[in-house]
């Protein structure tokens, strides 16, 4: 199921520059120019890490804690934990593309928008 899991958030994420397959602490990560942006929880199946600013993670945690949360690890850093099965298409892309936002260059996300 984990894989599956996976698939999902990497053919969505193919639609972002430069992203690639790799592994970060033993999981199925997507990286953008070398850097993480999204990876599988380990021990958690379905659940994804995802790089997300402070203020927007905790806005999203308290608005809908059934899709996002975090645990005492990831207090205080700029990542959250998603629930997929809780999620849309759409709205896993939105997080895909603000989590890929927070890792690439700025000239790769300029190149993006032009």
């Amino acid at each position: 199921m984990a894989d599956s899991h996976f698939e999902r958030v990497a053919q969505l994420a193919a639609t972002l520059p430069e992203v690639e397959r790799s592994t970060s602490y033993g999981t199925a990560s997507l990286k953008v120019r070398g850097k993480s942006f999204v990876r599988m929880k380990e021990k958690m199946d379905g659940v994804l890490v995802v790089m997300v600013p402070l203020g927007l993670k905790e806005a999203l945690i308290e608005a809908e804690s059934d899709k996002y949360f975090e645990t005492p690890h990831y207090t205080g850093y700029p990542a959250m934990l998603v629930r997929l099965p809780a999620v849309s298409d759409a709205e896993l892309l939105n997080r895909l593309e603000c989590a890929w936002a927070e890792k690439a260059p700025k000239k790769l996300m300029k190149d993006r928008k032009s």
